[in-house]
């Protein structure tokens, strides 16, 4: 009996969706799978697809803590994924638009950056028994391995280009400073910071082309919480600034649209390698 009950909670399921395509991969992934899927969307920020891919979506408006909590606690939901992208700058620029319980939490953490807010999020959701799951659960297929992707590898100043960025990168998102750096002839040309990944590759195609991109996990990375995550329009933003390579963090980043992805690369001879 306790087994049954154990199981009949894991297939009830509540996605926090933010905005992308991931929220929607997941959805169908974890209903073939025969789960039932409860969405919490955000007006404005998740995308309207994602309602014809669940079994229940519930729109609430940003900043609505209060709103969110007593949802999950109607819903009965027990266990949480949170997939999609808020933009940081949401944080510093709609802080009107929380409601008291969300400045409350706000007020309480020492800085803005992700992790802080995520887990002062987790701790709320703990105390009404809500369990963050980790986001990859049911996407292990979408995170590649070790390997070059695409039929054009990187060239051997590439490949230096490439263990350069990795090694800087990391010191940085140690800080919190952002996952993606773009590097060309061992000299850093970008740096993502509040932007996101796509506007940092692009900002590169300003200065130079022929550059090499590379995107790392946290070194402390918590996969509940902020795993990269690349797709096709990424590849389209790195073709069109002047970029040639892309660096990936093997086991550790999320890549969706894979097949669109090598198509694209080969016919723009853009290489792809996991690292």
């Amino acid at each position: 009996m306790g087994q049954d009950k154990k199981r009949n909670e894991m297939a009830r399921i509540g996605l926090v969706a933010g905005e992308g395509k991931i929220p929607i991969v997941f959805s169908r992934v974890a209903k073939d799978k025969g789960d039932t899927v409860i969405a919490f969307g955000l007006k404005g920020i998740t995308s309207p697809e994602l309602e014809k891919c669940v079994d229940k979506m519930h729109w609430i408006p940003w900043g609505s803590l209060q709103k969110a909590l007593l949802l999950l606690v109607t819903e009965r939901i027990k266990k949480i994924i949170m997939l999609g992208k808020i933009k940081k700058d949401m944080i510093f620029n709609t802080a009107e638009d929380l409601d008291q319980d969300a400045k409350k939490m706000m007020e309480k953490i020492k800085d803005k950056k992700d992790y802080a807010i995520l887990n002062a999020i987790n701790d709320i959701l703990a105390k009404f028994g809500v369990e963050v799951l980790d986001s990859t659960t049911y996407l292990k297929d979408l995170i590649p391995s070790r390997g070059v992707i695409t039929k054009r590898k990187p060239s051997e100043e590439e490949m230096s280009d490439i263990n350069y960025g990795k090694e800087v990168a990391k010191k940085l998102s140690g800080f919190d400073i952002g996952q993606t750096i773009v590097v060309k002839e061992k000299t850093v040309i970008a740096i993502e910071a509040v932007e996101g990944t796509d506007e940092t590759i692009a900002r590169s195609g300003k200065f130079v082309s022929g550059f090499v991109a590379i995107k790392v996990a946290r070194p402390d990375q918590d996969m509940r919480f902020d795993v990269p995550l690349v797709g096709l329009d990424t590849i389209k933003t790195l073709a069109a600034s002047g970029g040639e390579v892309l660096a990936l963090e093997a086991d550790k980043t999320l890549l969706i649209d894979r097949d669109e992805i090598i198509k694209f690369s080969d016919e723009n001879g853009i290489s792809i390698v996991i690292i």
